[in-house]
């Protein structure tokens, strides 16, 4: 996915491009094609980035191309050992879009027009509804990539009947933004393929309320000011026995309609795209390579379900029985990503988020509880929380939210 959106921003701006699947293949093209710019990946598999490197400076006519790397995390020493192989930038995930397409500027001699209106988007799948949050604006960029989301999240999630909240919070439109409504709502059909009787828009905005309801096209389309409305006939309508929690509800209405006016913006995460689970799985695989993971939780079988899901990744998994420990392990090390018990002895979850957030120490927390009261979870949400389990839960549910999360390109 990611791939096909460089590709299209690309040759929207007369920029040939080719596409090299994996490091041989990209090697193949490199020497056939003799290309301006390689734009690679650090995570490339069996036979790495490395080898892409070496085999373009053994080459009198791709010595000199230059390179943009990008890369989950690279420490100092390698961005130092790369520089000799003419990589120009290292990108950190989530890349900065404008940031990007700067670089791209300066290298290819194209200016490309960048949207730098303010917006936030955010996508999540809970209980197989897309959820899709967009703050302070329509950025017409992060619409685009938005469509690469919702695809690679269908895909991850395998789900059949696609179910779309869109939430509008922190944005006031007018008749100028027109435009941009209809371009969101028809990259939104367009990628989930979702029935528009399948799709709400939650908002307090008037001016988005009447431009759907006088738009014969979005005749099905409801707009809502309560999720929990919005939630409920969504179930109902995948299985009229589902019961619905109202903490969903309640909780993201009070994270998405109460944003905070000063949040930075929040890059897309797009995820690369494969055909078949087995190269799937190899490719998240060495995504996970060298992440370190954290899994905070009293109960010794959840740890080990944590680390039985991802031993063959290479993540390293560092395991704590209480919140008292990890706190003290933030003080000295860091993570990629954690799992967290909100009930726990001693300093419970809780506890723990309000260290992380004194400290303003961020990285993604996935929280596992049995706990589904409204407040309980809320709670968690208001110190940062980007997604939970309910426990029970199961390593393939483990490994989608985990690379739900990780796998952020921008």
């Amino acid at each position: 996915m990611f791939r096909e959106y460089l590709r299209s921003k690309l040759e929207e701006n007369n920029v040939q491009t080719s596409i090299g699947i994996n490091a041989m293949d990209g090697i193949a093209k490199m020497k056939n094609l003799t290309p301006d710019l390689i734009i690679m990946d650090a995570h490339l598999g069996r036979q790495g980035f490395m080898e892409v490197l070496r085999q373009k400076k053994t080459g009198p006519n791709t010595a000199n191309i230059p390179v943009f790397i990008m890369a989950q995390r690279m420490a100092q020493r390698q961005i130092l050992e790369i520089a000799a192989y003419n990589v120009k930038k290292v990108f950190t995930k989530p890349v900065k879009i404008d940031g990007l397409f700067t670089a791209l500027s300066e290298i290819l001699g194209v200016q490309f027009s960048i949207d730098e209106s303010p917006g936030i988007v955010e996508v999540h799948v809970n209980d197989n509804i897309i959820f899709i949050e967009i703050a302070q604006g329509l950025n017409r960029d992060k619409m685009d990539l938005l469509g690469f989301k919702i695809m690679e999240l269908i895909e991850l999630y395998e789900i059949r009947l696609p179910k779309v909240i869109i939430m509008l919070s922190d944005i006031t439109l007018s008749y100028a933004d027109g435009p941009n409504l209809e371009k969101l709502f028809e990259i939104i059909t367009k990628s989930s393929k979702a029935k528009q009787r399948n799709i709400r828009v939650l908002t307090r905005d008037d001016f988005t309320r009447q431009f759907i309801d006088g738009k014969l096209e979005y005749s099905e389309i409801e707009v809502v000011s309560n999720l929990q409305y919005a939630i409920d006939g969504l179930l109902t309508e995948l299985n009229p026995k589902t019961g619905t929690s109202d903490l969903k509800a309640e909780l993201i209405t009070d994270k998405i309609l109460t944003a905070d006016k000063t949040a930075e913006n929040e890059a897309l995460g797009l995820k690369f795209h494969t055909d078949s689970d087995r190269v799937f799985m190899e490719n998240m695989k060495e995504s996970l390579k060298n992440m370190r993971i954290a899994a905070i939780d009293d109960d010794f079988i959840i740890q080990e379900l944590i680390k039985n899901t991802f031993r063959d990744t290479g993540a390293a998994i560092q395991t704590f029985s209480n919140g008292q420990d990890f706190i003290a392990a933030v003080d000295r090390e860091t993570f990629d990503l954690a799992f967290l018990d909100l009930m726990m002895p001693g300093s419970d979850g809780f506890e723990v988020l309000k260290a992380l957030q004194v400290r303003d120490i961020k990285f993604p927390i996935i929280v596992l509880s049995a706990i589904t009261q409204k407040d309980t979870i809320i709670r968690a949400y208001q110190l940062g929380i980007k997604s939970f389990l309910v426990k029970p839960i199961k390593p393939k549910d483990i490994f989608k939210k985990s690379m739900e999360i990780l796998k952020t390109n921008f």
